[in-house]
């Protein structure tokens, strides 16, 4: 079975810093996009960011500057490294992996919370 494992979430202020990691296991293949999203309520889940297997990333205009992904493709990991977090950062955070392509996810993480405060 395919498993995403998310780790790293929690409560933090203003101005602080949170690691966020992804382990994947079974049979996501190497070639996929990794990528961490985001929802609160009320709102549809939306892209923070993404990478492929080669190191391309793509990041929300709203994060640029303070996120920063990452992959290892050996251990099989996704890190989402936040700085300067907001609280309008708040919301719960997924990994997700998809083929390359016009794909949407194929695979997705349990979420954890992520909340700023003021």
């Amino acid at each position: 079975q395919v498993q995403l494992v998310e780790s790293g979430g929690g409560l933090v202020q203003a101005g602080g810093s949170l690691r966020l990691s992804c382990a994947a296991s079974g049979s996501i293949s190497s070639s996929n996009v990794m990528g961490w999203y985001r929802q609160v309520p009320g709102k549809q889940r939306e892209l923070v960011a993404d990478i492929t297997n080669v190191g391309r990333t793509h990041y929300a205009d709203s994060v640029k500057g303070r996120f920063t992904i990452s992959r290892d493709n050996a251990k099989n990991t996704v890190l989402l490294q936040m700085n300067s977090l907001k609280p309008e950062d708040t919301a719960v955070y997924y990994c997700a992996s998809r083929p390359m392509g016009p794909y949407l996810p194929n695979y997705w993480g349990q979420g954890t919370q992520v909340t700023v405060s003021s």
